[in-house]
């Protein structure tokens, strides 16, 4: 589950007024379902949202949960299921992984912190980091104590005195990090983890072809834009699961459009004079991922049609796009592509 359908619940179960708690993978060894920094929610009725394991720890948590709930107090739990204990917990997932699992409760009177910090981040577009105490035998740094911090600031959640000085600076190199570790820390434990933003996708052009682009990104947990100049492609609807459908002249996208707020972007237009309006306004947009539908002679006549920005773009077009799987077809089109962003937003 991405982080869009985590946030989703989370706004739903808030509305209610309902207790929750947050469960963060903070360390892993050998074969493990997911890996530190994993986030998931459970409710006091034991339904929860994400998952740790594929289903077969959940049910474990979610009764330590309403323990946590009840004491209003942090907790840590490990799962041990290397070479036979997997046996003796009679789960037979056979992943012979440790998992060790962190939860924090989340409470209305509590304003649901520190995941309404974590969740603002998560929906926001810029990098944030969280620095979370695991362990600690210093009274101004308790467990469970929590600091989200982002480019504007850091916010401190149970610290105090020096702790939220240490927490502050924590926070702020958990931004930095690629991955989420376990640091120590004069007395306390202290689990450093980036917080990535939900992926924003811009899909230039509402071609038939766009559609399962469009509904698989949705169903991933990705926040999709569709815009086209052609207003009967956005009337003939099929983009439902799009954050937004914009009509937009080419050209003059970012008079509607935050272009640097996207991490991904698609131009699929099919038209050649309206895919070279959209390239050359992108030129000097550093989004992480910038491709063009069709095949390579396509792409480089575009690019050679825009000799004054063509260095801008170079070697970062892609062209064409997504991982070469045989496609042939608008759904296997859009899972090429997909694979492709995934991969690429995750640096592998």
């Amino acid at each position: 589950m991405g982080s869009l359908h985590l946030l989703r619940s989370f706004d739903s179960w808030r509305a209610a007024g309902e207790p929750l708690v947050l469960a963060t993978v903070y360390e892993t060894a050998g074969s493990t379902y997911s890996k530190a920094g994993h986030r998931i929610l459970l409710a006091a009725n034991g339904d929860y949202r994400g998952l740790v394991s594929g289903g077969c720890l959940e049910g474990d948590l979610a009764e330590r949960a309403r323990g946590v709930i009840a004491s209003a107090q942090a907790a840590a739990v490990t799962y041990d299921l290397r070479d036979s204990a997997d046996e003796l917990w009679g789960l037979g997932i056979g992943c012979n992984g440790l998992l060790r699992v962190f939860l924090q409760p989340l409470l209305p009177a509590h304003g649901y912190e520190p995941f309404g910090a974590i969740a603002e981040r998560l929906g926001g577009t810029r990098a944030a980091g969280v620095a979370t105490v695991i362990e600690s035998s210093r009274p101004e740094l308790p467990v469970g104590a929590t600091a989200v911090a982002d480019e504007r600031g850091e916010h401190v959640f149970g610290a105090s005195g020096r702790g939220e000085e240490v927490l502050h600076a924590a926070a702020r190199s958990a931004m930095q990090r690629a991955a989420a570790r376990l640091g120590a820390e004069d007395g306390c434990t202290i689990l450093y983890a980036p917080l990535k933003p939900i992926p924003r996708l811009l899909v230039l052009g509402g071609g038939l072809d766009a559609r399962p682009l469009v509904a698989t990104a949705a169903e991933l947990g990705w926040l999709v834009t569709v815009a086209d100049h052609r207003p009967a492609y956005l009337a003939r609807g099929g983009f439902e699961r799009a954050e937004r459908a914009v009509l937009v002249e080419a050209g003059k996208l970012a008079a509607s459009l935050p272009l640097r707020d996207f991490a991904a972007i698609i131009v699929m237009s099919h038209h050649l004079a309206t895919d070279r309006a959209y390239l050359a306004e992108l030129a000097p947009i550093p989004t992480r991922y910038l491709g063009v539908l069709g095949p390579r002679a396509r792409r480089d006549r575009l690019l050679n049609d825009l000799r004054d920005v063509a260095p801008q773009l170079g070697d970062r077009l892609k062209g064409p796009v997504g991982l070469d799987i045989g496609a042939d077809s608008p759904e296997s089109i859009a899972l090429s592509i997909l694979a492709e962003l995934q991969s690429t937003l995750n640096a592998r």
